[in-house]
């Protein structure tokens, strides 16, 4: 399972990169002219930094033997990736189509990151260096 989220952190580096550079130029005018943005650069910034980390996940899980461990990062890594889907997914939309029921589910995306958080915090503090 972890390989998967791997695989999912790669992609999701993917779609931060060609979002970003989409914002940045495709959809310049879009997006400052509804004022939102901030918003596309939020959702494309937490798609960055949650791709690296879900790759840096596989590499404490790849080293590891203890099972309850693997557990931990699998439920840090599921986190981050249905985190991201909602938070960055949600935020890109209302960017684009002005949605505002969209803000309000964007703190679920929000909550489920901070569980990954935690559960990553939880597993590194159980590592033996």
């Amino acid at each position: 399972m972890l390989k998967l989220f791997c695989v999912f952190g790669a992609l999701l580096g993917f779609i931060g990169v060609a979002a970003g550079s989409f914002g940045a130029h495709g959809l310049k005018d879009l997006l400052e002219a509804n004022g939102h943005a901030a918003n596309w650069e939020t959702a494309v910034r937490y798609c960055l930094f949650h791709a690296v980390v879900l790759v840096a996940i596989c590499s404490l899980a790849n080293g590891s033997e203890n099972g309850g461990l693997t557990t931990l990062l699998t439920v840090a890594a599921g986190c981050f990736v249905v985190g991201v889907l909602i938070f960055s997914g949600c935020l890109g939309v209302l960017a684009l189509t002005g949605i505002r029921i969209l803000g309000a589910i964007v703190p679920i995306g929000g909550v489920l990151l901070l569980i990954g958080w935690v559960a990553l915090a939880v597993a590194i503090s159980r590592l033996r260096f």
